[in-house]
């Protein structure tokens, strides 16, 4: 699972208590004016989690999620399909690419679905919606809505990417992250950061704490597609790079504390 975001006018709404939310705003490098609000981008790229085992998998996702969201941040989901099905594999099974993709973003409005319900059940309002028109099952993403349910405190999951074909969910989150004004993308995976090779077959690896764009692009350390990077890199879009897994690792973003790579422009 993968969480990364941008929302409108750094939103992250405000409490009397809000020592924290000006901690994660120093910690990133963020105006005192703005607020925060992070998206996630959840990919299951997992392809050994069977359909059975996925509400165990949803409880370990939401509820970190309803921990920041009970502090009052703005939270909006960029989810992917990997587990169901990934377009990107179609073409050795023989398949049409495009058509791969376009069965890869129904997979994603499958998850998108599952979430909701699964939020929504631990008390999460929760809102749907896909880059492809499914009316009567999910609605279609519509910018000024997204960020007025942001506003009202829903959770806010995108599905379909894109909407387009060879367009990665890292792609779709990058461009969520800018369309609604967020102020940090959390790209949530299995490591503690970008590392400067694989640490499960280099062991010596060296971890980040930082990193501009083009630092990531030319040095090929694929922790997104260079598509992901270039626009990011072109709105000024920061971006963390945190373990999802450890215990508490969200919230320790929320709080301010430093954990994982930040991405951005220097």
């Amino acid at each position: 699972m993968i969480i990364t975001g941008k929302y409108p006018n750094l939103r992250m709404r405000r409490s009397r208590k809000a020592n924290w939310s000006r901690r994660l705003i120093s910690e990133n490098n963020l105006s005192v004016n703005d607020l925060v609000l992070p998206i996630f981008v959840i990919e299951g790229k997992n392809k050994k989690i069977p359909i059975n085992s996925m509400p165990g998998v949803y409880r370990y996702t939401i509820d970190r999620l309803k921990q920041i969201v009970d502090k009052g941040i703005q939270v909006a989901v960029v989810i992917g399909g990997g587990n169901i099905y990934r377009g990107i594999q179609s073409e050795g099974a023989g398949f049409d690419r495009v058509q791969g993709d376009h069965m890869g973003m129904l997979a994603t409005v499958m998850n998108g679905i599952a979430l909701r319900d699964a939020l929504e059940r631990n008390g999460v309002k929760t809102r749907v919606m896909s880059a492809i028109p499914m009316p009567g099952i999910v609605e279609h993403f519509d910018r000024r809505l997204a960020i007025q349910l942001l506003e009202a405190g829903f959770v806010v999951i995108f599905t379909a990417g894109t909407g387009n074909p060879f367009f990665t969910t890292d792609t779709a989150a990058c461009l969520r992250a800018i369309e609604i004004n967020a102020d940090l993308m959390l790209k949530a995976t299995k490591v503690d950061g970008v590392y400067s090779d694989d640490p499960v077959k280099n062991p010596s690896a060296e971890l980040y704490d930082s990193l501009s764009f083009d630092e990531a692009i030319t040095k090929n350390l694929k922790v997104m597609d260079t598509t992901a990077l270039t626009l990011a890199r072109d709105n000024s879009m920061k971006i963390k790079v945190f373990n999802f897994e450890k215990q508490g690792g969200l919230l320790d973003i929320v709080e301010g504390k430093s954990i994982g790579t930040v991405i951005s422009n220097g």
